[in-house]
């Protein structure tokens, strides 16, 4: 059976890949594998679909006699948090994170709070295997939505200012139409900052288009028009967040990675001066930070291999360059809000502006990533037609030196394989890019052809 898990969760567009039943059994298998009886959480970002899916993993969960609590829409992070504090059995966060409005995913968390392991995966395929030839009695049980939960959330990201606040601070808030809606603003006020909100409608038809963490041109528009300090864009599901000084220049993970880092390197908090990054991450990044005194662990994309690396090399932060930033401070749960009103937080402290902060980081090394769009599913694809595009992935990733490499891989959560090319010289890089994504496309054209 082809896998339904990608590397963050189940992941795809609504009523094709991501549909009612699988979303029933998917909830079914999980009501039978949790070994308590207390409730399940469930959470969603603002997509059309969310609401539909919603009800098709709790009916699932009740036919497997377990009992939810529905947090409604709400931050990704909101629910690892919540599982901890209020002791729940294990969480569903419905979203597709930065993906745009058609596409949908179920993120599954544990009785701990972290993203379930490879193993859980497994045993919950077997059973949504199995459930394709059962049928269900839906088991009537009340909908228990606690508006108090969220709150309970925001306070703990509150709480993690200490006595300090962000008063006189000026900032703008890109909330992209998701998850960040509900409660950002509030935060930010309540720690005393003066806050401006751009896109903080609840819309699913509008969620990551044209804004968000991956479109930064509404966030710096606002930033100049209103003259403040800096700005944060979350993505649909607020578990990532990139910056913007009051210059345009970009606060990207790698730049948040490094200037926290160093604070904590400084403080001697860090074990073995180690930080957690993905392949994705800027030579330029690494050579600093190596520079200082500190030592950079690459993982595979994804948070899930980014949290396992911390576990195993007792670090305490790490994150991606895309702005997925995982921290002490909450259990190692991705928190574009919390990572938000710790840059705040450090650039008061330290009477800096982000613009003299983010001068004071690395000088990244040129980088073009690249999308070559898939009409084949490159995981299931025949051996023969996956060596065919494998040898030319070894023959270009083998390109590797202090200044140079190349790194290329099929994405999890999009039907599109990343091409990732960086140098010192951008030339290098443009014509690097150039060539690997022409025989690259010849290939994918020959394949796609052929099926």
């Amino acid at each position: 059976m082809k896998s339904i898990f990608g590397t963050d969760g189940i992941r795809g567009r609504f009523d094709k890949e991501i549909t009612y039943s699988l979303a029933y059994k998917v909830g079914y298998a999980l009501g039978i594998l949790v070994k308590t009886n207390n409730p399940i959480l469930i959470g969603r970002d603002t997509r059309t679909s969310g609401e539909i899916l919603f009800e098709a993993v709790s009916r699932g969960i009740n036919a497997a006699g377990k009992e939810f609590v529905y947090l409604g829409i709400c931050p990704t992070p909101a629910i690892p948090f919540l599982i901890k504090k209020e002791k729940f059995s294990s969480g569903i966060m419905i979203s597709a994170s930065h993906n745009p409005p058609e596409y949908n995913g179920i993120k599954i968390f544990n009785n701990n709070g972290e993203k379930i392991k490879k193993d859980f995966e497994n045993r919950i395929e077997i059973l949504v295997k199995e459930a394709n030839n059962q049928s269900f009695t839906y088991i009537n049980k009340s909908i228990i939505k606690d508006n108090q939960l969220l709150n309970t959330y925001t306070n703990g990201l509150i709480d993690t200012m200490g006595n300090e606040d962000l008063t006189g601070m000026k900032i703008i808030l890109d909330t992209c139409y998701g998850s960040a809606t509900t409660c950002a603003e509030s935060i930010f006020q309540k720690l005393g900052a003066n806050v401006k909100v751009i896109n903080n409608e609840k819309n699913g038809l509008k969620i990551n288009l044209n804004c968000g963490s991956t479109c930064l041109e509404p966030l710096n528009k606002a930033v100049k028009e209103n003259n403040a300090d800096m700005g944060f864009s979350f993505d649909g599901d607020a578990d990532r967040v990139i910056g913007i000084d009051s210059r345009g220049n970009i606060l990207d993970g790698d730049h948040i990675l490094f200037l926290w880092g160093r604070e904590l390197l400084e403080e001697k908090l860090l074990t073995d001066n180690i930080i957690i990054s993905t392949k994705m991450s800027n030579l330029g990044f690494e050579k600093t930070w190596n520079n200082i005194g500190g030592i950079l662990h690459r993982t595979e994309v994804g948070d899930k291999y980014i949290f396992d690396a911390i576990k195993k090399k007792k670090a305490l932060l790490g994150g991606e360059q895309s702005g997925h930033i995982l921290s002490k401070i909450n259990n190692f749960c991705g928190d574009g809000i919390l990572t938000a009103i710790q840059i705040s937080r450090y650039c008061k402290k330290k009477n800096i502006t982000l613009t003299s902060w983010l001068k004071s980081s690395f000088l990244p090394y040129p980088q073009k990533l690249t999308n070559i769009l898939l009409s084949f599913d490159y995981k299931n694809i025949e051996k023969s037609n996956k060596n065919f595009i494998n040898e030319t992935i070894e023959s270009f990733s083998n390109i590797k030196n202090d200044d140079s490499r190349v790194y290329i891989r099929p994405s999890g959560t999009e039907p599109v394989l990343r091409v990732l090319v960086e140098a010192q010289n951008q030339k290098e890089v443009d014509y690097l890019s150039s060539k690997i994504t022409r025989e690259l496309q010849t290939k994918i054209n020959k394949i796609s052809n052929d099926l």
